[in-house]
């Protein structure tokens, strides 16, 4: 797990590219001849410039209702973090997220610590409830139950991703028993970080995640929200320390040579660090960034120049 990171300094990564082309933000030169090359050398980036993760995203399949805004492209992650396990050496590989329901949690297992051993223990488990129903129905997962599937889920791999070779489990929905598996992990417990901000998804987290992965909160809202997951975990008892994550607005650092959007924070590395700050200042340990770009040369000086410019000043202290 990423450790809670002393004072306020904070955590950052990053969701690749190409991997994931829903409309909301995939840039247009992801969907036109990007590809797995691209993918490794904005992983080999993020590796080099310190990033703490690279990310990618789970749908086995989009209906075509939704195609039009989600896309039909969605990298499996377990296939897609392998692949770039291999091309890396350092930087943390997480699902964001991992809709773990639609799979037996047996089988979830044996994929994902399979990658953490395979990766030498760089792997973050995030999870999610998921959201089509069509994709579930497909898969023969009843959609109505998938956040009480989710809280078994994450409690049945506790326990098949601990270090046991026959890991127990009973439940409502899975038991086993007596079923050793193996490769284990690497580490001895692959941290589970719980996505999602609905209420469901805020005690979800708090009180069986090791982190938590909002999505998309506005900086209005997160504080309130991060006061929530303290106050369930307190009263659930539980003290180990719980990863808290956001995600940035779209960035570009310097002066954009282009249309970048209104909402998209832009301007000298200074100013970038001195608004971002108010993350940490909230109490978010981990910032996932994303940046604006017409391809992957200038996605990845931007994610050079954070690194270099941006990303050492986003203590209260500068």
């Amino acid at each position: 797990m990423l450790p809670e990171p002393p004072g306020d300094r904070i955590a950052y990564g990053i969701q690749l590219p190409v991997q994931s082309q829903s409309t909301l933000y995939t840039e247009p030169w992801e969907r036109t001849a990007a590809g797995p090359e691209d993918l490794v050398e904005v992983a080999r980036a993020a590796d080099r410039a310190g990033f703490a993760y690279v990310a990618v995203c789970d749908h086995v399949a989009v209906p075509r209702r939704l195609a039009g805004a989600m896309s039909t492209v969605w990298y499996d992650p377990v296939a897609t973090l392998a692949f770039l396990a291999s091309v890396t050496r350092r930087v943390r590989l997480l699902s964001h997220v991992a809709v773990v329901g639609l799979r037996h949690p047996l089988l979830t297992a044996k994929q994902y610590a399979t990658l953490d051993h395979l990766s030498g223990g760089r792997l973050i488990l995030g999870v999610g409830a998921g959201h089509v129903a069509e994709e579930f129905a497909a898969l023969g997962v009843d959609f109505a139950e998938r956040g009480r599937v989710l809280d078994e889920s994450l409690d049945a791999l506790r326990a098949a991703l601990g270090p046991a070779e026959f890991p127990r489990f009973t439940g409502e929905y899975f038991r086993f028993a007596d079923l050793g598996q193996r490769p284990r992990p690497a580490q001895p417990q692959v941290p589970l970080w719980v996505g999602g901000s609905s209420p469901a998804a805020l005690r979800r987290a708090a009180r069986r995640g090791d982190g938590w992965l909002p999505q998309g909160d506005p900086r209005t809202v997160l504080p309130r929200r991060i006061a929530r997951l303290r106050e369930l975990r307190e009263a659930a008892g539980i003290a180990r320390p719980l990863v808290i994550g956001a995600i940035a607005e779209p960035l570009y650092i310097g002066d954009p040579p282009w249309e970048v959007g209104g909402r998209t924070l832009s301007g000298p590395p200074g100013a970038l660090a001195e608004s971002l700050r108010a993350y940490p200042a909230m109490g978010v340990h981990q910032l996932q960034v994303r940046f604006r770009s017409r391809d992957r040369a200038e996605l990845i000086d931007q994610m050079e120049a954070f690194a270099s410019d941006v990303a050492p000043f986003l203590s209260s202290d500068h």
